[in-house]
């Protein structure tokens, strides 16, 4: 077994020792996430990696979400590393909004700030089988660039419409402001910084910062990519 923490450059280069292809999953500590990444690619390109397989967000180049800041100069760093890459840009997990079902359920309300948006969002299975095709089935990702999104774009009123029809229950979506989702968020619990980003996104959204029709992603595994429908039933299952 072998250690390699984001945070402790001096476990990286060991842990990576031998390895041809390396996926570097985006860390999880929001505003401490480019010198983590940083310490990784430096790593790996000391150590001989051949190809770095990034997961960023979808058109981070363009994106207005405010976490694709992060992701724009993990790109940069990627490209000034001499190490060759691949970019998984994808768009927003089903489970960021299946996980609301719960309060949807006891409250009868979606809430949200993307207005009547577009989102195409795909399963974290989705994104796994995607990565696994790129880093196993594919040869020659080098400079690849992969906008990776789900098949079926969707509204948030749809989807409580659909949660409505499988739940037996009228539920409805509430469109706030970016400011009103913020402290509902804050309201049921979550830490300030989580909810002003959670509400952010939500309202980058509204934005079209989540919304592709390109089918990239479906192309790569071969298959559909799971519909929204089956993902609310798999929540609601649990």
């Amino acid at each position: 077994m072998r250690e390699a923490d984001y945070s402790r450059p001096e476990t990286l280069g060991p842990a990576l020792a031998g390895i041809d292809k390396l996926l570097l999953i985006s860390g999880n500590e929001v505003g401490h996430r480019v010198p983590q990444h940083k310490a990784v690619i430096d790593a790996a390109r000391t150590v001989g990696v051949k190809l770095i397989a990034y997961t960023s967000v979808l058109h981070a180049d363009t994106s207005p979400l405010g976490l694709a800041e992060e992701h724009r100069q993990t790109e940069a760093l990627l490209r000034e590393s001499g190490v060759h890459y691949v970019l998984l840009r994808n768009s927003w997990y089903t489970e960021n909004y299946t996980a609301s079902i719960p309060s949807a359920l006891q409250h009868g309300v979606v809430r949200g700030s993307a207005g009547d948006a577009r989102i195409a969002s795909a399963t974290r299975a989705d994104f796994a089988d995607a990565t696994a095709a790129v880093l196993v089935a594919q040869e020659d990702q080098a400079g690849r660039v992969y906008e990776l999104a789900g098949d079926e774009a969707y509204t948030l009123a749809e989807f409580a419409d659909e949660l409505s029809r499988q739940a037996g229950m009228t539920i409805i979506f509430r469109n706030l402001s970016e400011a009103d989702y913020k402290a509902a968020l804050v309201d049921a619990g979550l830490p300030e910084a989580v909810a002003a980003m959670l509400a952010q996104s939500d309202a980058a959204a509204g934005q079209g910062a989540l919304f592709d029709d390109g089918h990239q992603l479906s192309q790569l595994i071969g298959r559909p990519t799971t519909p929204l429908k089956d993902a609310i039933a798999a929540a609601l299952a649990r």
